[in-house]
Order: C-alpha cells, then structure tokens, then sequence
C-alpha cells in the first residue's frame, strides 16, 4: 500500500508538471527581418527580445516566444500567422514591420479569433478590427501635433510626398484636415513605392509648387529618399516628418539631407531630457535597461520600444485573462486575453500611456507625443 501511495504521488507530481508545461503562454511574433522594411523589422525583434527578458513569467506561467520572419511581404506575413495559430497554438500574435503586413495578419487574426497586438501603424473599424489594437499612434494624434507646429512657424503652405500604400494614404488623411483647420495649404500628393530608388519627377512638382515646407508620410531608410532628391536641387524650406522616420538607419542614410527635420515621435527617443515627473520616463528608462542586457547595447531606435510595450500589454492582460480560469492554449483563453486587452486602462508603457476600448484600435493619447529635432545626428526634445 505504502509503495503504491508513492506511485500516486509520483505520478501525480508528474501530470502536475506536464499540465503546467502544457499551459504555458505562447506569443507568436512576426517581424520583417529582411527585405524593404528590415530596417524597422529589426530593432522590433531586438525589443521583443526585451521585452522577453524584462519578463519571462506572468501569474507563475513561463512565456514561450515563437518568432518568425516575413520578409517585407504580407502574404507571408499572413501564412506566418496562419502558421503561429494552427500548429504552434499561440495565444496571442504581435507584429510586424509594415502597415500592409499588420492588415493581412488581423485577417488572419479575426477569422481565428486570435487577438494581435500590431507593432505597425494599421487600422480596421468596426468589426474587422475588433481582435487587434495598434499600439503605434494613430496618424492623425502626430500629424496634427506637426501641424500645430507648421502654424506656429508662420507655414501657409505645404508640400506632401509619401508612400503610395496605406501609411503614406493614414498620413495624407490626417494631414489635410488638419492643415486646413490650421489655415494651410496642401500643395502637392506625390507618391512612390517603398522600392524605389529615385523620385526625381515627384520632387520636381515639389519644388514647382514652392510650398514653405514638405512633410511626408515614410518609413525606414526608404523614408529618407524625398530628403536627399530636395537637398539635391538645393531646396531650403522646413521639413517635416513622422515618427515612422526615428531610427538610425534613417538618419544614416538621410545624412545632410535630413538635418533640421522636425517630427513627432514618443517620450521614449528623448527619455533622459524628460521631466521628473513624466510618467514615463522610469518605464521608457528600464526599457533602455533591459533592451541593453539583451542585445548588449544602448536602443538608438523608437521601433524596438514599441514591442517593449506590446510585451507590457500582453503581461498585463494576461495576468487579468489568467483570473478567468481558461487555460492557455485555448479558444477561450484567447477570448479572456483579447477581452482583457481591449479593456486595459492607464498602462504605462515607454511611449505613453495607454487606455484601449473594444471600439477602439488605438490606446493614445495626447501623452504619448513630443517634437524633436534632429540636430548632427541627435533627436532633441523641442520644447
């Protein structure tokens, strides 16, 4: 009987811990590790990472990070999520690098009903939105912020160029309301493709309209392309952009060209320059911490800092989901976790603070912006 006992317990202890392995968390993270948007695909993976470091249990589970690779391309980025959900059964996707790619992924996400956490500026209302939130803030909140900045700069007039896809579509919409409330004039529409290696003719109807500035609506180092064709016919005017365009590869190759350039960006690129008191200066602060005990060096990036605080997003909704007694792994799980993402409030995080609705894709605010500069190579908070 004693020998038997001992069985049991040993038999029990053993199901105990196969249970637990089994209902460990599982993230699925798709990023552009090569191709046309590695640049920004990149440092996304080195925040996950992290991300992953500064937290690696949540509610006692272990987190299991699965990462795949969708070079540059949303029909792969859509079969990685296909992939990610069917065989490796995660409970929640982040990603990834471009706006098209974070779109095919939230069809994959909606009909499997996986929540996404995208880590690129993309947007779906209404219900084919509603398993993804878009950490990123929304083109309108930042470009109005640059606006702001245009009139009190005496600007009447602006130029515009940017990518002929849904970032360069979010920035033009937002811009044109905006610049009209602020009495400003849009001058041009130029578009090019993320591949592209010259635009010379759309910079020349550029100069041609001789606005008083140029914004555009880029990314990465194919952003800084308008910059260099403007510098190169000797164009003086102020020039704006976005905060896809804060990463080092952009400045790197944007050189000359891109000095001076205004744009918003998060708290997170000048954290060190911020008040005591800004809430998120500890947590954009630790970020660094953790980002460099990783990857072995200092963030030079906004991009990586916006998986950071997806990882952020989904430890807190998680710890929340956890309270429902579903088990990870689960299609109820899954509708606890995405309930509790999109029900998260006052969640600080290195770019803001977040406060998301099931409505809503975005969870910004008026705190998760600053304008900073560029100057010799630096981004300075302009005050």
């Amino acid at each position: 009987m004693k020998a038997f006992k001992q069985f049991a317990a040993v038999a029990l202890g053993a199901a105990f811990a196969f249970n637990t392995l089994a209902a460990d968390l599982k993230v699925g993270f798709i990023t552009s590790q090569s191709g046309p948007v590695s640049s920004l695909g990149i440092p996304y993976g080195k925040g996950i990472q992290a991300g992953a470091a500064y937290k690696s249990t949540i509610g006692g589970r272990k987190v299991q990070l699965i990462q795949l690779d969708d070079a540059s391309d949303p029909s792969t980025a859509a079969r990685n999520a296909r992939k990610l959900i069917d065989e490796d059964k995660v409970d929640v996707i982040i990603g990834t690098a471009g706006s098209p790619g974070a779109l095919a992924i939230a069809a994959v996400a909606r009909e499997t009903k996986t929540p996404l956490i995208s880590i690129a500026n993309a947007n779906l209302p209404g219900p084919d939105g509603e398993w993804m939130v878009t950490l990123p803030q929304p083109a309108p909140l930042m470009v109005s912020a640059i606006v702001e900045r245009m009139k009190k700069s005496g600007v009447k007039t602006v130029g515009y160029i940017g990518f002929s896809d849904a970032w360069g579509d979010l920035v033009y919409d937002s811009l044109v309301p905006a610049a009209k409330a602020a009495g400003i004039q849009v001058v041009t529409n130029e578009r090019y493709a993320r591949g592209d290696t010259s635009v010379t003719g759309q910079v020349l109807k550029i100069v041609a309209a001789r606005p008083d500035a140029v914004l555009t609506g880029t990314s990465g180092t194919p952003g800084a392309l308008p910059y260099r064709a403007l510098a190169e016919r000797g164009w003086k005017g102020q020039i704006y952009g976005t905060h896809a365009l804060i990463n080092p590869e952009f400045v790197r190759v944007g050189g000359s060209s891109v000095e001076g350039l205004l744009a918003p960006t998060g708290p997170v690129i000048v954290a060190e320059q911020l008040p005591a008191n800004n809430p998120v200066r500890k947590v954009a602060l630790d970020y660094r911490a953790a980002y460099e005990k990783a990857n072995g060096a200092a963030p030079t990036d906004a991009f990586s800092a916006y998986s950071f605080d997806a990882w952020l997003l989904f430890e807190s909704a998680a710890q929340r989901a956890l309270a429902s007694k579903a088990e990870p792994g689960s299609p109820q799980f899954r509708v606890a976790l995405r309930d509790a993402i999109v029900s998260t409030r006052e969640l600080v995080g290195t770019h803001g603070v977040y406060n998301f609705k099931p409505d809503n894709r975005y969870g910004s605010d008026e705190r998760s912006r600053v304008i900073v500069k560029l100057e010799k190579g630096q981004w300075k908070l302009e005050q």
